[in-house]
């Protein structure tokens, strides 16, 4: 196999793994990760008899809760959201026209918490809530890659979050998100004959109603990206990412003009590391700051992947 196609097995692998940051949905659950594509992310995992394996680790942290004009909000959170997700994606020989054919799988686990300072008229209201649980399953029955031209990979995937995730209603935060989620993603990846890689994906997610609560969030479009240079066995740049609710979000308790829409951009370095033939998986890691957010935590986060294939 060469490098290129072994290095992008993780980034294919790990498309679903556990969210970094929570945002303005229901409750600021969960909803899909933030965070996983970068460096390789138009390129797929070559087919292989037993497929690809990945892990990925990821940490995010936020101190400070943004409104609907980005000022800082008067409840002061603490909100912590730690995840493991383990990853496996099966490229075959199958083709539909140019495209060749794979689907895939990931199951998170996530250990999150959150304690909210708010402010009333008669002093301070302290609020808290942990949950270390699954998080949703996420399927990727579709995903068809092209090669169009040297240098050039690109990819399209269906996902489908379902709701197995750790969910209870009375919870403040929760791993689970207690409702479906369908995300088309667009990928595409460039390296230049000097070395240089431009990668992105973009992503739609189309989210259900949560039937316990009555609460519908809006379409959210997330765009990752990363820009590096090739440099022997490393690629070193930068990635980050932007997510914009282009909907309003739906439930009674919403207050009458009030969509509740979240935004936030990220960005920080990121690297990728491979070589072939030493026995090392593909590794990359990544370091990301938050801002611009509106309606919704903006903190940093990191996350370390690796996968294998056999």
């Amino acid at each position: 196999m060469s490098k290129i196609n072994l290095r992008a097995s993780t980034a294919a692998v790990l498309l679903c793994a556990a969210l970094p940051a929570a945002h303005a949905i229901e409750n600021g659950a969960p909803i899909t990760p933030f965070g996983v594509m970068d460096f390789g992310a138009g390129q797929v995992p070559p087919p292989s008899e037993y497929g690809t394996v990945g892990l990925r680790v990821a940490s995010y942290r936020a101190s400070k809760l943004r409104d609907n004009d980005g000022h800082v909000s008067a409840v002061k959170p603490d909100l912590a959201v730690d995840s493991v997700g383990v990853a496996f994606i099966k490229m075959t020989s199958y083709s539909l026209g140019d495209a060749k054919f794979g689907w895939g799988a990931v199951l998170p686990y996530l250990r999150t918490s959150l304690d909210l300072e708010v402010p009333t008229p008669v002093g301070s209201l302290a609020l808290s809530g942990k949950n270390s649980a699954q998080g949703d399953l996420q399927l990727i029955p579709v995903i068809l890659q092209w090669n169009p031209a040297p240098g050039w990979y690109a990819n399209v995937q269906l996902q489908v979050q379902l709701p197995t995730g750790g969910y209870d209603q009375a919870r403040l935060i929760n791993a689970g998100t207690n409702h479906w989620t369908v995300s088309p993603v667009l990928a595409f990846t460039h390296i230049g004959a000097s070395g240089f890689e431009v990668s992105s994906s973009i992503q739609v997610n189309f989210n259900g109603r949560n039937k316990d609560t009555d609460y519908k969030s809006g379409i959210e479009y997330l765009q990752e990206f990363a820009l590096g240079q090739h440099v022997g066995p490393w690629t070193l740049g930068l990635g980050g990412y932007y997510q914009q609710q282009v909907s309003d979000d739906k439930a009674a308790s919403l207050a009458s003009g009030n969509g509740n829409r979240a935004r936030v951009m990220a960005l920080g370095p990121a690297v990728n590391y491979f070589d072939l033939g030493s026995g090392w998986p593909l590794v990359w890691v990544h370091a990301y700051k938050e801002f611009g957010a509106r309606n919704r935590s903006q903190g940093t986060h990191g996350a370390i992947r690796a996968a294998w294939t056999f």
